[in-house]
């Protein structure tokens, strides 16, 4: 029987194809990974190089969520309703 090779690790999804609750879960494992600097420098390095583009797609996702809730408004009848553009 022929040895296994290691296999490989999962490819990582590119940021901007997460979800927020999925790139803010990611982002929490590399800041438990940094503050508990086990890593290679190398290592640390492209972990805050991945966090930095983390947070930053996740602070896009929430303006983007406050500016929808933002649009809605209550109608005259007290059921939500889009505001209109000026």
């Amino acid at each position: 029987m022929p040895a296994s090779s290691p296999s490989a690790p999962p490819p990582v999804p590119e940021v901007s194809t997460l979800s927020f609750e999925d790139a803010l879960a990611e982002l929490e494992r590399i800041v438990r990974g940094l503050e508990g600097g086990q890593q290679r420098l190398d290592d640390a390095i492209a972990a805050y190089e991945r966090g930095t583009m983390l947070r930053r797609h996740c602070e896009a996702k929430l303006s983007e969520a406050e500016a929808r809730v933002q649009a809605i408004v209550a109608g005259a009848d007290g059921t939500p309703a889009l505001s209109q553009a000026e």
